[in-house]
C-alpha cells in the first residue's frame, strides 16, 4: 500500500526535483559523476560578509590528508563558534560542497564558521575511515582554534542523512577518547542504525521515497565492508548500537513522519533523554527523506526555522 496520500500537499512536486537512485543497476562512479554533472550545472550563489576557502587537514595515521570547505563572516571579530558539517549520501555519495549554499546562510545568519568535511566513500574506504577523516577534521579545528579564530569552547557539529549518522558517531568518538569537547550535535534525519530495513517489522508507511530500505541496506553494506544488521558493528559506525549515551553533548533531532530513518530517530532521541542528554526533537507530518529541497514549503520553512534556531542557541548558549 502506497503512502503517497500522506505526503505534505506542499511537498509532492518536490519528489520530482530528488534523484531516484537504484544502486542495485548503476555503478556508484556512475552515480557519483551524474550528481557532480548536476551540480557543476548549478549557479554559483555569492553571499556577500560571507568568504569560502579550502584546507587541507591531516588525516588519520597512515591516510590522505582531509579536505574542507571553510565557510567563514568577513567582519568577524574575535574568535567565533564553529560547526563541523558532515555531508550526507547514505555514505557512498556527496561532497561538501553540496552544502555551500546552506552553510554560508547560516555564516550569515549567525556570525560563526562552518568547517564541511570531505570525508572518504565507501565502498573504497570502509569503517572507520570516513569517521576517522570527521575525528581529525574535529581535532584540527580544536587545537589549532587560536590560529583559525575560533572559539575552542563553542564547536559543534551538524550533518544530515549519513552526514547526521557520522555526526552522531562523531560525538562518541570524541567523547570516549576524551577528545574535544563538543558544544552540541544537529542531527536532520540522521541515518544511525545498519539494523533498518533489515531486521524487525518494517515501518508500512515509511522509506517509500527518495531512500528505501533496499537503499539502505546498500549504504550500509558499504561502509561496514559486510551485510548490514548483525552482530558486532560498531557504535562509532551505528550510533543506535551505543550502549551507553550518558556524557553526550545536548542533542538536536529533527526527521519527517515517512522517512525512513523516523523510528530509529526518535529511538535515539528517547535513549538520550533517558541518559540524561537534553534533546529537542522535531518529527514533522508528512515529510520524507529529503524534503526541505522544497524550499517554499510551509513545513520546510518551519524546519529550517527549527534548525538554525537550535543552532544559535548551541552556538551562543
Amino acid at each position: 500500500m502506497s503512502s503517497a496520500h500522506l505526503i505534505d500537499p506542499e511537498l509532492v512536486a518536490g519528489l520530482s526535483m530528488l534523484p531516484q537512485l537504484d544502486f542495485s543497476t548503476v555503478d556508484i562512479t556512475q552515480v557519483r559523476a551524474g550528481l557532480a554533472a548536476m551540480r557543476g550545472g548549478a549557479p554559483v550563489v555569492d553571499v556577500p560578509g560571507v568568504v569560502t576557502g579550502i584546507i587541507m587537514v591531516p588525516g588519520p595515521q597512515g591516510a590522505p590528508e582531509v579536505r574542507v570547505v571553510v565557510h567563514r563572516p568577513v567582519e568577524a571579530v574575535g574568535a567565533v563558534p564553529a560547526i563541523l558539517h558532515i555531508h550526507g549520501g547514505g555514505y557512498v555519495i556527496g561532497e561538501a560542497s553540496v552544502g555551500d549554499v546552506a552553510n554560508r546562510a547560516i555564516v550569515k545568519a549567525l556570525g560563526c564558521a562552518v568547517y564541511s568535511v570531505d570525508y572518504r566513500l565507501a565502498p573504497e574506504t570502509v569503517h572507520p575511515g570516513p569517521v576517522e577523516d570527521c575525528y581529525a577534521a574535529l581535532a584540527y579545528v580544536a587545537g589549532n582554534a587560536g590560529a583559525l579564530g575560533v572559539d575552542a569552547a563553542r564547536i559543534g557539529v551538524m550533518g544530515e542523512s549519513a552526514g547526521g549518522g557520522l555526526a552522531a558517531g562523531l560525538a562518541l568518538l570524541a567523547r570516549d577518547r576524551g577528545g574535544p569537547k563538543l558544544a552540541f550535535q544537529h542531527l536532520i534525519y540522521p541515518m544511525i542504525d545498519d539494523r533498518t530495513g533489515v531486521s524487525g517489522e518494517p515501518h508500512p508507511h515509511t522509506g517509500e521515497f527518495v531512500w528505501r530500505a533496499r537503499d539502505n541496506r546498500f549504504g550500509w553494506g558499504a561502509l561496514l565492508g559486510c551485510a548490514p544488521g548483525g552482530a558486532g558493528v560498531s557504535a562509532y559506525a551505528a550510533a543506535a548500537r551505543a550502549e551507553d549515551l550518558s556524557g553526550l553533548p545536548p542533542a538536536f533531532i529533527a526527521v519527517g513522519t515517512l522517512d525512513l530513518f523516523v523510528e530509529e530517530d526518535v529511538k535515539y532521541a528517547r535513549r538520550l533523554m533517558r541518559a540524561g542528554v537534553p534533546v529537542e526533537l522535531h518529527v514533522y507530518p508528512g515529510a520524507y527523506h529529503g524534503f526541505q529541497l522544497m524550499g517554499t514549503a510551509r513545513v520546510t520553512l518551519a524546519a529550517n526555522r527549527d534548525g538554525l534556531e537550535a543552532l544559535r542557541r548551541g552556538v551562543f548558549g
